[in-house]
C-alpha cells in the first residue's frame, strides 16, 4: 500500500483553486470549532451539479486520487459521470485520504450544508465549515460508536459557544 502524507490544507486549497463548491464536514470541520478528536481524513460535502462535479474531478486528478479501500484489479474511472452515478467516494490522494460525500447520512445534501455553514479563512483562501448543529446531525445518523463520542464533545463545544459572556 502506498501511503501518503496528510496534507489537507493542501487537498482544500486545490479544490478551492479549481472552483469546487463544498462544504467541510467531519473530524476536521469539527476541530475548527475547537473539538480535540483526532482524525486523518479530510471529508467535504460536494455539490452534485454537474459543472461542480467537472470541476471536482479536475482537482481530484490533479492530486492524484486514487479509490481507497478497494482490490487494485476494481476498474474505476475517475470521469464526472462516475462521480455522479455515485455519491460517496474514498480516495487516497497526494495530500491524503480525502472523502467526497454528496449527501451525508442525516442531511439534504449540499445546499442545506452551505446554507448554514460558516466561513472560515485558512490564510490565502476561504472554505465553508458544516454548522455545529450539522455535524452533529450527521454523527447521529450515522451511529457509530466514534460519532457518539463525538456528539458528546461538538454538543459540549456548542453549549460553550452559545454561553452568555
Amino acid at each position: 500500500m502506498n501511503q501518503r502524507s496528510f496534507d489537507p490544507l493542501r487537498a482544500l486549497e486545490t479544490l478551492v483553486d479549481h472552483g469546487v463548491r463544498f462544504v467541510m464536514i467531519g473530524g476536521l470541520a469539527g476541530r475548527t470549532y475547537g473539538s480535540t478528536l483526532i482524525t486523518n481524513d479530510l471529508d467535504i460535502c460536494y455539490d452534485r451539479k454537474r459543472p461542480n462535479v467537472i470541476k471536482l474531478v479536475k482537482a481530484l486528478k490533479s492530486l492524484n486520487a486514487s479509490l481507497r479501500g478497494v482490490e487494485e484489479t476494481v476498474p474505476f474511472l475517475l470521469e464526472p459521470d462516475t462521480i455522479l452515478a455515485g455519491d460517496h467516494f474514498n480516495f487516497d490522494t497526494d495530500a491524503g485520504p480525502l472523502d467526497c460525500l454528496g449527501t451525508p447520512a442525516g442531511t439534504r445534501g449540499y445546499q442545506q450544508l452551505a446554507a448554514t455553514a460558516t466561513d472560515v479563512s485558512l490564510g490565502t483562501f476561504m472554505i465553508k465549515v458544516a454548522s455545529i448543529e450539522d455535524l452533529i446531525a450527521m454523527k447521529e445518523a450515522a451511529g457509530r460508536p466514534k460519532d457518539r463520542i463525538a456528539i458528546e464533545v461538538l454538543s459540549a463545544l456548542r453549549e460553550e459557544i452559545e454561553r452568555p459572556r
